[in-house]
């Protein structure tokens, strides 16, 4: 009898050991995404390539738990406590709202956020060189200046331009201010065109026609959801949008001179790579940033505005 417990013992130790060893092989990974838009999308699309060019595998040995909150803060909220509740191991966090619900939840969980301008100012590290918290990432901080005088040279007759964003964005107002500083440069006026919902987006747009000679919007994550309102708005005003990023002259905006939101996920994964892999501490990792920017524009927009792309800027 005293054989058979023994051997019982041994093989419930054995099955212990073994389910171990499986739980391990399977890394917990859990996303939160503000809400739907290209830029986003391709954050989150870049992310789980990364992933995979570096030998994690959706299926195999991670699993990503991936959850949209529909632009809504009170969802991020919600899906943050889930995520932290379910212990995965790492928190990947898309756009600042969603990073801001998740940090607020866990100290201890490695929390990557992407597609958030400047991470310092949302109180989510230390400083953008050291964090000093279990959060770091990558941001998304677009060239403003470099947008203002793209603006500047494809409407060279513009006076007065529109600051588009959403009011409660923190990220958003300070690419605004940026924007502003370099149209001071430049000899622009502004005007602020702030929204604080999605039903105000038309409404607002609207009152622009006549006013100003164009709109600039910066990476703004509400104006990007709405982008096809508002340049369907703003086209048959014939008013320019120069906008923060491709995925809004896709829907409709003129031009960007903008980051490649798909190659931010990238770099962010390999981040996750450091965390996994090599035991780096999000504490003691940077902030990073993407070192290229590209020009894109909508041909139907300019064509039908009656813009006139310069050559240089298409090779």
């Amino acid at each position: 009898m005293k054989k058979v417990v023994s051997f019982m013992t041994a093989v419930v130790a054995a099955l212990a050991l073994l389910t171990g060893c499986n739980s391990k092989k399977v890394i917990k990974i859990g996303v939160v995404q503000l809400v739907e838009h290209p830029a986003l999308d391709a954050s989150y699309q870049g992310f789980v390539d990364g992933l995979k060019d570096a030998g994690y595998v959706n299926g195999e040995n991670i699993k990503v738990d991936y959850q949209n909150a529909q632009g809504e803060q009170a969802n991020c909220v919600t899906i943050a406590q889930k995520l932290v509740s379910d212990r995965n191991d790492i928190i990947l966090a898309i756009a600042t709202p969603a990073a801001q619900a998740v940090a607020n939840l866990t100290t201890e969980i490695p929390v990557l956020i992407t597609a958030v301008t400047d991470p310092e100012s949302a109180q989510l590290v230390n400083s953008n060189k050291l964090p000093g918290t279990n959060v770091t990432g990558t941001s998304d901080l677009t060239p403003c200046a470099a947008q203002i005088d793209l603006l500047k040279r494809l409407i060279p007759n513009a006076k007065k331009v529109a600051m588009l964003y959403c009011s409660s964005e923190e990220n958003s107002r300070f690419q605004a201010n940026l924007a502003k500083e370099a149209c001071d440069k430049v000899g622009l006026s502004y005007v602020d065109a702030t929204v604080s919902n999605t039903n105000e987006v038309q409404q607002v747009v609207q009152s622009l026609a006549g006013k100003v000679d164009a709109i600039y919007t910066p990476t703004d994550n509400m104006i990007a959801s709405c982008m096809a309102t508002v340049s369907m708005v703003a086209n048959e005003a014939k008013i320019p949008v120069i906008v923060g990023e491709d995925g809004m002259v896709q829907g409709g905006g003129l031009a960007t001179y903008g980051i490649n939101y798909y190659e931010l996920g990238k770099q962010t994964a390999a981040m996750a790579v450091d965390i996994l892999k090599n035991g780096k501490k999000p504490a003691e990792m940077p902030v990073q940033y993407l070192s290229t920017c590209d020009f894109s524009y909508n041909k139907d927009t300019a064509e039908l505005l009656g813009i006139t792309i310069p050559e240089d800027l298409l090779k």
